[in-house]
């Protein structure tokens, strides 16, 4: 298996919400109700990637098996509820479907993303992570990310308990 990574492209946005749909839905699916969970799904959709891949505040790289698009990380501004004094930037997505878990994919689209946060001149990065996503957590955690805070994630109307968690660059 060969992996290529590279940057995002708004001809990406469709392939970016499949990743995204099938890999939420596959890991958390169950947690919902069928109302919130298509809220939530409806809340994000490919013209919002298209407007986001064209947003110069964000920043998103895509890994492909075979030429076709199976994870990805978006990195952008901070939208956390905490108080920061250095420039700082958000983790947001990071999602991988499920049969290429274990292949090392997460690191190459870590390593890229402490790279890419840092050369935007970010002194902290920041994401939030389920409070039982063990396996997210321990990449998480590999990483050197520090749990900081607690955060209400909304799904429809149910909110999920999330950790903030912090990088120092």
């Amino acid at each position: 298996m060969t992996v290529a990574y590279r940057d995002a492209t708004r001809a990406d946005a469709a392939a970016l919400d499949r990743i995204f749909n099938t890999s939420f839905c596959d890991t958390f699916a169950h947690l919902y109700s069928p109302e919130d969970l298509g809220a939530f799904l409806s809340s994000f959709g490919i013209a919002d990637w298209e407007a986001q891949l064209h947003d110069p505040a964000f920043a998103c790289r895509i890994a492909e098996v075979d030429g076709e698009a199976v994870g990805y990380v978006k990195i952008g501004p901070m939208k956390l509820p905490v108080e920061e004094d250095s420039p700082a930037l958000l983790l947001d997505q990071l999602y991988i479907l499920k049969e290429h878990h274990g292949t090392g994919i997460a690191h190459g689209l870590m390593d890229w993303t402490i790279d890419e946060a840092r050369r935007r001149g970010a002194d902290r990065l920041y994401l939030t992570v389920f409070v039982d996503n063990h396996r997210a957590r321990r990449v998480y955690d590999r990483y050197g990310f520090e749990a900081v805070g607690r955060y209400d994630f909304m799904v429809g109307n149910h909110a999920d308990e999330d950790i903030i968690m912090r990088k120092s660059l």
